[in-house]
């Protein structure tokens, strides 16, 4: 097993990836450690959506052919609104939305994953990960996991160099085409 993932499982956090294509064309795969150790609500919300496990009338529901429906180069990449697709749904495994858990951990940086929100307390479905230190957004957004490794850095690079228009919608489309698990 790869030493780094050994490690994060080791912790008792759990690692889920995204396999992401641009415009139809597979441009990689961005695994993700969720911190279950310090925001174990947060992280277990996006661990379902991301392995199908929440389910509405026996369906699965989550990110699986979810855009990412705004790119900020310099800034973040969102997406997880699999409801509407244009960052105005709202969704989680605990009902519409739940209250932020914490706000331990800054944005301190590129790679890391946080909650996108409404407002204070309107977590949902929606989620960014930063391309720089964001730390505006501490306090606001409850950060809940890590980009785990190089290669899904790039990937993160590739989706913030997408050209976008208006609102910040990519021209092309970004879409976790597969999701999961490790």
């Amino acid at each position: 097993m790869d030493p780094v993932l050994q490690e994060v499982l080791d912790r008792g956090n759990y690692v889920v990836f995204f396999d992401v294509s641009i415009a139809g064309s597979p441009a990689g795969r961005i695994k993700m450690e969720l911190f279950a150790d310090l925001c174990p609500q947060t992280a277990e919300n996006f661990r379902q959506l991301c392995t199908g496990e929440y389910r509405r009338n026996t369906l699965p529901v989550g990110y699986r052919g979810c855009p990412f429906h705004r790119v900020v180069k310099g800034f973040v990449i969102q997406g997880g609104d699999f409801e509407r697709g244009d960052g105005t749904g709202r969704a989680c495994i605990y009902g519409t939305s739940f209250p932020d858990e914490n706000f331990i951990l800054k944005h301190r940086g590129a790679g890391l994953l946080s909650m996108a929100n409404s407002g204070p307390n309107t977590n949902g479905c929606q989620f960014f990960i930063t391309c720089a230190k964001c730390d505006w957004l501490d306090g606001k957004h409850v950060v809940f996991g890590k980009v785990l490794d190089d290669e899904s850095m790039l990937v993160v690079r590739k989706i913030e160099n997408v050209p976008v228009g208006q609102g910040d919608k990519p021209k092309l489309t970004v879409t976790i085409d597969q999701c999961g698990e490790l």
